[in-house]
């Protein structure tokens, strides 16, 4: 009986040992996934990333596929659990403009088919800290598969490199949106994607120039062959579209106090739409900011981000609005033209 005793104590000191090792080592991952929670019914949630993610590992080697992004988000994030990068485009809005106050504010709606987002915070030791918004769908995630449950929450430990929109403690903010055409001219530099060119930016950039010459060092692709534009802007107010057209990275600046971006080629005034309501939000946008002379209120632009998603006949395609401050490092975000549900968060350091 003794003996019994004995073995039964030794197997018991045997799995403490193995247990606390294990969450010695996945002590980062259990309190990231510790932190989510939902904060609006349509499928919509926040995190807070804990721990290195290795973005510098991953440029140093480059991708040149999604595939390729997959195996490093399996080994270095999400250990061994698969994830499948889905493709999605859109049919979004973002703008960007100065206040009398003096505070920049960015705007920025995703439209598409049904897609769950999260709010992910990050506090790398190297970098900048930064809230960004994540499509879910782009790993999986869609009406019959939330992360509500813990057992189907792991994928979102792959959120840092699933960047759709943010904002950094420099007050850099950036976005996607897809557009019609591209000509990336690569050059034979070390290749990235869509969202980890803007995880890049958060990370890096402390402003809108430094942001530029970031994403100059770098080959792009675009998964799916969905190409996209970005709109970048800082809390001085400076802001551009970052295009990849006629061989290569194009700075499109301002031509007005303010700068819209929707779903059309606008290096030299080219204006290559997708043929949907590109135009007609891009005007409205426009002209809403103009004739507030570029001082509508935070409310006012939540407002405006409502009127503007995409209708697609009697589907309301808008999935989530955003409003950063740039100035203030603070935000308000919504989900489905929810504007009764609006969540409101801060980034700090």
């Amino acid at each position: 009986m003794k003996k019994i005793k004995k073995v039964i104590g030794i197997l018991l000191v045997m799995v403490l040992i193995v247990l606390a090792g294990a969450i010695m080592i996945f002590r980062n991952e259990i309190r990231t996934l510790a932190s989510f929670k939902k904060v609006d019914d349509y499928g919509m949630y926040q995190m807070t990333y804990y721990g290195d993610y290795g973005l510098d590992e991953l440029l140093q080697q480059g991708f040149s596929s999604d595939k390729e992004l997959e195996d490093f988000i399996i080994r270095r994030l999400t250990h061994g659990i698969p994830v499948d990068i889905d493709v999605t485009g859109g049919g979004c809005t973002s703008f960007v403009y100065t206040d009398e106050k003096g505070d920049t504010i960015y705007g920025r709606n995703f439209d598409f088919t049904y897609s769950p987002s999260l709010q992910v915070f990050t506090y790398p030791e190297n970098a900048y800290a930064s809230v960004s918004t994540v499509n879910l769908a782009f790993a999986g995630y869609g009406e019959d598969f939330l992360p509500d449950t813990i057992r189907n929450r792991f994928l979102t430990l792959a959120a840092p490199f699933l960047t759709f929109d943010g904002m950094n403690e420099k007050g850099v903010a950036v976005s996607s949106l897809a557009v019609p055409e591209y000509d990336t001219g690569n050059q034979g530099k070390k290749m990235v994607n869509t969202s980890v060119i803007m995880r890049l930016v958060l990370d890096k950039a402390a402003n809108v120039d430094e942001a530029i010459e970031l994403m100059k060092q770098y080959d792009i692709y675009f998964s799916g062959d969905i190409p996209c534009h970005f709109l970048l802007a800082d809390r001085s107010g400076k802001s551009v579209i970052i295009e990849y057209y006629d061989g290569g990275l194009q700075v499109v600046e301002p031509t007005q106090e303010c700068q819209v971006a929707t779903n059309f080629i606008a290096y030299h005034g080219l204006n290559i739409g997708e043929g949907f309501t590109e135009f007609d939000r891009y005007d409205m946008a426009m002209n809403t900011i103009l004739e507030s002379g570029c001082n509508l209120s935070e409310k006012e632009a939540m407002e405006l981000l409502a009127k503007v998603g995409v209708m697609d006949g009697a589907t309301d395609k808008l999935q989530w609005s955003v409003v950063y401050n740039l100035s203030e490092l603070s935000g308000k975000i919504f989900a489905h033209r929810k504007t009764e549900n609006v969540v409101t968060f801060v980034l700090n350091r």
